[in-house]
């Protein structure tokens, strides 16, 4: 089934904020993430069954990385519709029965690629880290990661903003399933977390907790919006649900990642299938039930060549189609868009202080 497709012109995103990029302005690919091309050819059901994709461009190869037959991996296509039909290349095998291994998450630090991953069961889950200088082969031995605390951790992402490494993922306070927070750790080299882990968002607002037992936040993904501000977009209510959708946290400018009241969160979902739970402006899913645990499709996976304003751009998440039954198995990937969206307001109650924050927020589109 193929996606409808949004038209988006220069006068909706001109309404929403001043453009830091004008649309006919040329952009070499490093500063674009991917050419007006890709972006647009980027739509709809790629074809391939599951959940939780991970994906980057490599100059102009499209590298995607999934859990499979007890291990991870690999895809690579030049397109992200291709991805479905290129060869899954197993990169890593469970041979010392970790458990379950879920959400693998590949990234690019210093012309080496990492692939992190949650592995275990029950209880048990923790991160992981395997890494190689080739893409599709040569990985070393799974390492778990040292993160503070050495709590229940899945759906793990490095990245760098402002120079400094950091790890974000989602996981427990204690030892019991209560619910799933956004944690965020300093990383002195891509192997090895240094320090505390904050907490920077909790399954508190109304809208997230529809679905619970636990209430959830997961899936965090950073990205740098065009005031070069930090964001950590991720998927809140039950997996298992189709009230699963995409919301956002903005870091105010010159705030401190590790603070969590330097953080704003959206007043709803920005990408759901639920009307009731959107953020007023944005409206639900036409095609689709539960999109989440997305991907920004970003050049070398880096938050520093995110897209300017006034362009459509490629990501990927996992959804089911509208009129199936909701599940896990009748999940599958799909290509789609985002663009920012300027001078959008997220507003917290009851919080001394700034309630406020006004900055770039983002649409997303089937």
């Amino acid at each position: 089934m193929r996606i409808f497709r949004r038209s988006f012109g220069l006068g909706a995103v001109a309404l929403a904020g001043a453009l830091a990029v004008p649309l006919s302005l040329s952009l070499p690919d490093t500063a674009r993430g991917a050419a007006p091309a890709q972006a647009e050819a980027a739509q709809g059901a790629i074809g391939l069954k599951g959940a939780d994709p991970s994906v980057l461009r490599v100059g102009s190869t499209y590298i995607a990385v999934k859990s499979a037959d007890g291990g991870i991996v690999v895809r690579q296509a030049s397109s992200l519709d291709g991805l479905a039909s290129a060869p899954a290349k197993k990169v890593w095998s469970d041979t010392g029965d970790l458990g379950e291994v879920w959400a693998p998450e590949i990234v690019r630090d210093g012309g080496r690629y990492y692939i992190y991953f949650s592995a275990g069961r029950s209880a048990a889950h923790r991160m992981y880290v395997i890494s190689s200088a080739a893409s599709d082969s040569g990985y070393t031995a799974a390492k778990k990661l040292a993160l503070p605390d050495d709590k229940w951790a899945i759906d793990g992402m490095l990245f760098t903003f402002q120079g400094q490494r950091w790890f974000v993922w989602s996981g427990w306070a204690g030892d019991t399933n209560v619910e799933q927070n956004l944690y965020v750790a300093r990383m002195s080299d891509p192997l090895t977390p240094t320090g505390k882990r904050s907490v920077i968002s909790q399954p508190r607002e109304s809208w997230e907790r529809v679905v619970g037992n636990p209430y959830i936040n997961e899936a965090p993904e950073a990205i740098k919006d065009p005031n070069g501000q930090l964001h950590i977009v991720y998927s809140a209510n039950g997996s298992w649900s189709s009230q699963y959708c995409l919301a956002d946290l903005r870091l105010r400018a010159g705030g401190d990642p590790t603070y969590v009241w330097d953080w704003y969160k959206s007043n709803g979902c920005l990408f759901g299938s639920h009307r009731e739970t959107m953020m007023s402006g944005w409206d639900p899913t036409l095609y689709v039930d539960g999109p989440g645990h997305h991907s920004f499709v970003l050049l070398d996976g880096d938050i520093n060549t995110s897209p300017p304003a006034g362009n459509k751009f490629p990501s990927m998440f996992h959804a089911v189609a509208k009129g199936t039954p909701y599940s896990w198995e009748n999940r599958q990937w799909y290509s789609g868009s985002f663009v920012w969206w300027g001078n959008t307001t997220y507003k917290r109650a009851n919080v001394p202080g700034a309630e406020t924050n006004t900055g770039w927020s983002l649409k997303f589109f089937e």
